[in-house]
């Protein structure tokens, strides 16, 4: 069947995990036949062309894009004081001073300064996170040839994604790691995970389908074919690979991770996200209803962080990371690229299906 949806010669994308990685990982995805990503909501536009530059100068193949689309909340500094108070005593145990927390978005959504970008360097795939940004935007990124995929948690999110024109769908299963895509609902009890949503989401919509969420080997790529899913997005896989960019402690705690080591928390931008568990969860969280809104949430911790991760802890550090975690391997991104889409064929053989 043909792909056109998906220029890449694998239909299997990586996800894009800002902090965690940057062109190395998306370059050798893309070389093995996968599509790479590169998160965006952490760079600044001039960073953005810059490393879409790089991509292009080391590998003619398709690459992906991916933008923020939150509404930036106002400042809120009763809020944000509030909160403050709440980790003085974490404050006080590093003997830092709680002045020294910022209060900064830290990430930003797509705006018309990216929309620039879009159009000067006309990336093949532009993917979206939390919605899709306003129709004018949307109709910039279109006009510049991209083909747009944004992510559902729900069913209702995958047809208000079709009905703007999106040319995939991504259903992104609670297992998944990392930020929610969610949009249309704030209740994290919302979403379903990937076995429940994926073949409703086939049902409910006419675009094709990409599989989000606990997928790390070629079983679980299997698995999500033989739903419905016309490709797959996996990232907690990539993690410990030595293209991508995760600390020392991160991957530490990924070695040690098992079945149930993850939680959704908004303590650490303010918005849902599964990571592992770790002191500052346990202690203030994992959900707690006194973090600012995303991403603000973030000024307040990173005193913290780095004051712990000086010092070798990670215990106030966002460890993302899916419910398949404990199935991660340290092996080149190129090599697991292809050993997933090679299990995963011999696997619908063996069940008389094809992908």
């Amino acid at each position: 069947m043909p792909r056109e949806w998906l220029p890449s010669r694998l239909p299997i994308i990586q996800a894009p995990m800002a902090g965690s990685q940057g062109v190395e990982l998306c370059v050798a995805v893309c070389e093995a036949g996968g599509l790479g990503s590169i998160p965006s909501a952490m760079l600044t536009p001039a960073t953005l062309r810059d490393q879409m530059a790089e991509i292009r100068a080391r590998t003619p193949a398709p690459f992906n894009v991916n933008f923020f689309c939150h509404a930036p909340p106002g400042p809120d500094p009763d809020r944000h004081a509030r909160w403050l108070e709440r980790l003085a005593g974490a404050y006080a145990e590093a003997g830092l001073d709680p002045s020294a927390a910022g209060s900064g978005p830290g990430r930003a959504p797509f705006d018309a300064a990216m929309a620039e970008v879009v159009e000067a360097t006309k990336p093949p795939v532009v993917s979206f996170h939390f919605g899709l940004p306003d129709a004018a935007l949307l109709a910039r990124v279109k006009a510049a040839g991209a083909r747009i995929y944004s992510s559902a948690t729900t069913v209702a999110e995958a047809r208000w994604l079709e009905a703007r024109g999106v040319d995939a769908v991504s259903a992104q299963g609670a297992e998944a790691g990392g930020h929610r895509g969610m949009f249309l609902s704030e209740d994290i009890a919302d979403q379903p995970g990937l076995v429940a949503l994926l073949p409703q989401v086939v049902d409910a919509v006419r675009v094709p389908v990409i599989a989000a969420g606990g997928i790390a080997d070629g079983r679980g790529v299997a698995a999500a074919f033989a739903l419905g899913a016309r490709a797959v997005q996996i990232g907690t896989a990539y993690l410990l690979t030595p293209q991508a960019l995760t600390t020392p402690l991160h991957r530490a705690a990924l070695r040690e991770a098992s079945d149930n080591a993850t939680r959704l928390t908004n303590l650490f931008t303010g918005r849902p996200a599964r990571g592992l568990v770790n002191r500052f969860m346990r202690e203030h969280g994992p959900m707690n209803d006194a973090a600012p809104p995303f991403p603000l949430a973030t000024g307040a911790v990173a005193p913290l962080r780095a004051h712990w991760e000086k010092r070798g802890s990670g215990d106030y550090s966002p460890l993302w990371a899916g419910q398949a975690a404990a199935l991660a391997r340290e092996e080149d991104a190129g090599a697991l690229t292809e050993r997933l889409w090679r299990e995963a064929k011999a696997t619908l053989a063996a069940l008389r299906l094809e992908p």
